[in-house]
């Protein structure tokens, strides 16, 4: 089981979005079958039989083994990652686009930022699990408080320059095939309010 997975074929989202499909899967963090599954949500092994084939058929559950019980094979499931997270790429052509109207002061383009990171970061995750291969990234999360609106204009300007500084000591512009280049990074940097959380960790 892996730890996040993102989900980025359109049906798949679907199915994971019903709201007994996601009790399910939620149920299915340890390994169960459908009678134990029906037995915890109070609903008929049928139904939840039914949910499970769709589950499994598009790669959010997967068989770990087989029990014989009499004279019936139960099948023991468990969800294919703990948690996941549906890619704006399923959207298709309505996934946020940052390129339509950068604006750094701009809460929708931070936002269309974050998509495509999520878009991306979860595409470069699903070749590399298939590969066997790790990723390399790196963030950095942090809170900070300001004392005034000033001091906070202030460090996003410190912050630009010191970024830019930097990027522009490491970058090379040499051009992709050429000796010493290596593949090209993405960086955002993004600073916002921070929304608090409850204590089960949803956000209030």
């Amino acid at each position: 089981m892996h730890e996040v997975s993102t989900i980025e074929d359109p049906a798949a989202a679907e199915a994971s979005l019903d709201p007994l499909r996601r009790q399910i899967l939620g149920d299915l963090i340890e390994p169960g079958s459908a009678s134990t599954i029906a037995a915890r949500l109070g609903i008929p092994r049928q139904k939840v039989n039914y949910h499970l084939r769709v589950l499994e058929q598009h790669g959010l559950v997967e068989l770990v083994e087989e029990r014989r019980r009499g004279n019936f094979t139960e099948r023991i499931l468990q969800a294919t990652s703990a948690s996941y997270v549906i890619s704006p790429g399923a959207l298709g052509r309505l996934q946020p686009d940052p390129g339509r109207a950068p604006d750094q002061l701009s809460a929708r383009w931070l936002l269309a930022l974050a998509s495509r990171l999520v878009r991306d970061v979860g595409t470069l995750l699903a070749g590399a699990q298939r590969a066997r291969k790790p990723v390399a990234t790196f963030a950095i999360d942090g809170q900070i408080r300001f004392a005034s609106a000033a001091d906070r204009a202030a460090f996003t300007q410190e912050l630009a320059a010191v970024v830019t500084e930097l990027v522009a000591r490491h970058h090379t512009g040499q051009e992709p095939g050429t000796a010493g280049t290596g593949k090209l990074n993405r960086l955002v940097v993004a600073l916002h309010p921070a929304v608090p959380d409850t204590a089960d960790g949803h956000l209030r």
